[in-house]
């Protein structure tokens, strides 16, 4: 799948920027500039070097020095002790996303910034987004502030990340973050001066458990540093009341796909159409409105759908939409092949006619998170229970996991080989990434 090349990168050559391996005197400035104080840093950044040798000082200059100063004027620092800072920009948005149970603890030492951009470079999703270590370099100012951003968002010490964490933020989370802006930048560019230009809405279909929710609560998280405004958006967020779900279940008996929430034809297709439409106004300042919200654990967790008092507000005027589901993109397929899969599924085939006039149609990027076997799915959420039993908090045991799971097996079987091969309907492969993760949720290279 033809893939655009990220235009954010295209800056002016540097001329001392001289092979794919070596970080550019101009970018590690800015970064250390970023990192500094300008009294603290003044001792370096004032040295007379020659530029191989300042770049090679800089480049092979410990991360742990790098880092060390963020306390002393930084202001947003996450290195800040006990500082709150991440939660004035989550404030009213979805709630932290534990990490624990994703993120060994093997400890693997930051030592150079030198050494974390070859990590950088080994990563997946380099090639497919069209980047070369050039680029990389170019703009490793970029990278190491977001990742700054992101240690302090996760509470994790950026010294000592683990393997895992690295390759989450370096290999995952700011390479889709850095896809996202160039589509921002492409949908911005087709609107004349002037014009009011609505939100871009991505769409992210990923199956349950496989990371989507926190890969959303990080770009987030990253555009808000960044200055943009956004908002999130989840499937989950139309379910229909508990009322409504009621009939549902007493207009399909013995279906056990429809029984509960989840498949299509438990959604309230009129208040997705509703706020998408409405969230894609938000193009002024002082223009807000209520995102809707589900409660899961209502009504002894069946759920309904939470208090407007509850809902969170968003203003305008926003730059993004994330709008995220399990199963987004999926399209209805012959009735014969649904059958196949699961007999219950044809009931479900065809609710799911209505849903590109409700969802798809609002998205203009797509991000697809693909998974090898969709078993996968019962593992990922059983660990996430156990997690939680862990935690002291209310868990499902292992056999109402199992029955959680089995009543979306059917769709991902009979749905994801298409959107995988297709792609969503309507997408455009210009604005269509596809990301293959492995059973541990990290990117592996893929077609």
């Amino acid at each position: 799948m033809t893939m655009a090349v990220l235009n954010i990168f295209s800056q002016p050559t540097k001329p001392w920027l001289t092979t794919t391996t070596s970080l550019s005197l101009y970018s590690i400035s800015n970064y250390t500039n970023y990192i500094y104080n300008s009294n603290h840093f003044s001792n370096i950044s004032t040295l007379s070097l020659s530029k191989t040798t300042a770049k090679s000082k800089l480049a092979s200059m410990p991360f742990k020095m790098l880092c060390q100063y963020s306390k002393s004027g930084c202001g947003c620092s996450w290195m800040q002790d006990d500082s709150t800072c991440h939660d004035t920009v989550t404030k009213n948005r979805r709630s932290q996303v534990p990490i624990h149970s994703v993120f060994p603890t093997t400890p693997a030492e930051v030592s150079s910034v030198q050494d974390l951009f070859k990590f950088i470079c080994s990563g997946p999703l380099l090639d497919k987004l069209g980047l070369t270590s050039e680029m990389v370099a170019e703009s490793i100012d970029k990278w190491l502030e977001y990742g700054l951003h992101l240690c302090r968002l996760f509470q994790v010490n950026e010294l000592y990340l683990t393997i895992p964490q690295k390759a989450r933020f370096y290999h995952y989370y700011i390479p889709v973050f850095l896809w996202c802006e160039q589509q921002i930048s492409h949908h911005m560019s087709i609107f004349k001066d002037g014009e009011d230009v609505p939100p871009l809405v991505i769409g992210f279909s990923a199956p349950q458990g496989c990371g989507k929710t926190t890969l959303v609560f990080a770009l987030d998280y990253l555009f808000q540093v960044t200055g943009r405004k956004s908002a999130t958006i989840s499937i989950d967020d139309f379910y229909l009341t508990a009322e409504d779900q009621a009939k549902l279940r007493e207009n399909n008996p013995g279906n056990a796909l429809l029984e509960l929430r989840g498949n299509a034809g438990s959604h309230d297709l009129s208040l997705s159409i509703e706020t998408l439409t409405a969230v894609g106004k938000l193009t002024k300042e002082g223009m807000k409105m209520k995102l809707p919200r589900y409660d899961k654990s209502a009504y002894s967790g069946r759920g309904d759908r939470a208090d407007p008092s509850t809902w969170p507000e968003v203003e305008g005027p926003l730059t993004v939409i994330m709008f995220e589901g399990w199963m987004l993109g999926f399209k209805p397929l012959p009735t014969e092949s649904v059958k196949a899969v699961d007999p219950q599924l044809e009931a479900v085939n065809k609710n799911l006619e209505a849903y590109y006039d409700a969802w798809d149609k609002f998205i203009k990027a797509w991000i697809v998170i693909k998974i090898k076997d969709p078993n996968s799915v019962y593992q990922w959420r059983l660990q996430a229970e156990i997690a939680m039993r862990a935690d002291g908090k209310p868990g499902m045991s292992d056999e109402e996991v199992m029955d959680f799971v089995s009543r979306y097996l059917p769709a991902y079987k009979a749905y994801l080989p298409a959107l995988y091969s297709e792609g969503p309907k309507g997408s455009d492969p210009e604005h269509h990434l596809v990301i293959e993760i492995d059973e541990g949720r990290n990117p592996i290279p893929g077609n």
